[in-house]
């Protein structure tokens, strides 16, 4: 009993997140049906109303800001009635730069420009930004503000790409940008959060700095793996040897082909290497916020990256 009781809240739950999204959707193109509007007013009161009253019932919008929001969880909220708003900005530019608006939003971007402010990508991809809010230099350290103030413009060191609509999208860190030998820039962490969205890999760093192409390091899902092992009857002894067999390659490139469509050519994987153990805080490979040391990881498989290239 307990349990079909927990299965219908599940599934009431999911129906009403479905019909909130819908209702979401409807709001913002100006039209909702009769039938949706009622459906969401018994989603409201069986499910929503109940989620705002946890964060204290009067709520109008979240700031979101520091870090990226997912979409999926601005997309959750959104449908329970609670606006997620992210923005984006440094302390040198005291401290925002964009935002998206209440009436003016867009999930996976951080909004428009401040008014005032202008903003505009370099050639590299960097965002620049130059107006009233920018700070005039670093403490008696002119070497620094002569790095990131070039001619009243303000060097972000972030990577980011306006979208059709004028919102701002960040991709990356620049950082963490590479550029190939053939001379295409590279913004790693795109590419990878796409692959990371695959069943069967759990980790990802892409490899291509100063290569001819781009390769992988790839920790795969090793539950999801050793399913698909028993349910295929192939037999291994440990993972060292799962991870070795060629059933499993062709079953993750086969994975990753769909993934590949959405890519342009030159940010293709040719080819990847399988590891039979995490990256971990504890043998130094990520950071205690779960980053990857991308120097210290290339430098600790370089001879598997070497072997990726020999050809």
């Amino acid at each position: 009993m307990l349990k079909a009781s927990l299965q219908k809240k599940k599934k009431i739950f999911y129906w009403a997140i479905e019909v909130g999204k819908e209702y979401a959707k409807a709001k913002k193109e100006g039209r909702i049906p009769i039938t949706l509007s009622v459906k969401q007013k018994v989603a409201d009161k069986l499910v929503f109303k109940k989620l705002r009253e946890k964060t204290g019932g009067k709520l109008r919008f979240f700031i979101s800001g520091g870090a990226a929001l997912s979409r999926h969880l601005g997309e959750f909220f959104e449908a329970a009635g609670l606006i997620i708003i992210e923005g984006y900005g440094l302390t040198e530019s005291s401290p925002v730069i964009t935002a998206n608006k209440v009436d003016d939003y867009k999930f996976g971007t951080v909004g428009k420009p401040f008014p005032g402010v202008e903003v505009k990508i370099a050639s590299d991809g960097e965002i620049l930004a130059r107006g009233p809010n920018i700070m005039q230099g670093y403490y008696k350290n002119k070497k620094e503000t002569d790095e990131v103030l070039r001619d009243g413009w303000l060097h972000t060191g972030d990577i980011g790409v306006f979208d059709a609509d004028g919102f701002l999208m960040i991709t990356d860190r620049k950082k963490h940008l590479f550029k190939t030998s053939t001379g295409k820039y590279i913004a790693p962490t795109p590419i990878e959060n796409l692959f990371l969205s695959s069943k069967y890999i759990d980790q990802f760093v892409l490899i291509g700095d100063r290569r001819m192409f781009l390769s992988a390091l790839i920790v795969p899902d090793f539950e999801a793996i050793r399913e698909y092992a028993d349910s295929h009857k192939i037999k291994y002894d440990n993972v060292e040897e799962l991870m070795s067999m060629k059933e499993i390659y062709e079953l993750i490139d086969k994975d990753m082909s769909q993934f590949q469509k959405k890519l342009a050519n030159f940010e293709r994987i040719r080819k990847f290497k399988l590891l039979s153990k995490p990256f971990s805080i504890e043998t130094g490979e990520i950071t205690p916020s779960l980053k990857v040391k991308r120097k210290f990881v290339e430098d600790e498989y370089s001879q598997l990256i070497e072997e990726m290239y020999k050809d």
